[in-house]
């Protein structure tokens, strides 16, 4: 664990291209990201499916919340990029590997895109080459990824990237808004040995 720890911190997270999509790490230092995270988790429709243990409600809220991601980073258990588009480098939306355990080899995906971005395959194609990055270069085993049961277009983006559906969590995250009550999550999953699907 010391060696992959020692190559997260010397080795800043990669730069990662294709399928028109231009993945680079979060920059909690660029006003840009900032505004672009911030939209992003105060999004209705973020908003409807998640329940961020720490509300984000403000540029300083979401430039601190970078913040932990990029020492996440350098702590070896997260990796998190802004999705832009290749071609004007606009933001489109967010993918992140979180909760990344080097000893079982297993890391969690979660992703969101914003209004504008919807309907253009964005979080179809930056879950392919995020999870081709982290089964291959990062060397891990298996990926999980979870949503709110109903969640029917997160549904859609899993199988269709080749994360098939595994099951349901009872009550394994809370419901939009509350902290007092909880919903069920589908789970699906993905081996490094699983071939990868073709878009």
């Amino acid at each position: 664990m010391a060696h992959i720890r020692e190559r997260s911190v010397q080795h800043p997270l990669p730069e990662l291209n294709g399928h028109g999509l231009r993945l680079r790490p979060w920059d909690p230092d660029d006003d840009t990201d900032v505004a672009d995270w911030l939209r992003g988790v105060s999004d209705p429709d973020f908003q409807r499916w998640n329940t961020p243990l720490r509300p984000i409600t403000d540029l300083t809220g979401a430039r601190n919340s970078l913040r932990s991601r990029a020492e996440g980073a350098e702590d070896g258990v997260s990796a998190s990029f802004r999705v832009m588009d290749a071609a004007d480098g606009r933001t489109l939306g967010h993918i992140g590997v979180n909760d990344i355990d080097h000893v079982i080899s297993v890391g969690r995906v979660g992703y969101w895109t914003l209004p504008e971005a919807r309907g253009r395959h964005v979080a179809i194609r930056a879950l392919t080459l995020a999870a081709r990055w982290a089964l291959t270069d990062l060397g891990l085993h298996r990926l999980e990824l979870g949503h709110a049961l109903g969640h029917h277009a997160s549904c859609h983006i899993a199988e269709r990237c080749g994360f098939p559906a595994e099951g349901t969590l009872r009550g394994a995250m809370f419901e939009a808004g509350r902290r007092d009550a909880f919903r069920d999550v589908h789970l699906h999953g993905r081996l490094a040995t699983d071939p990868e699907a073709e878009l």
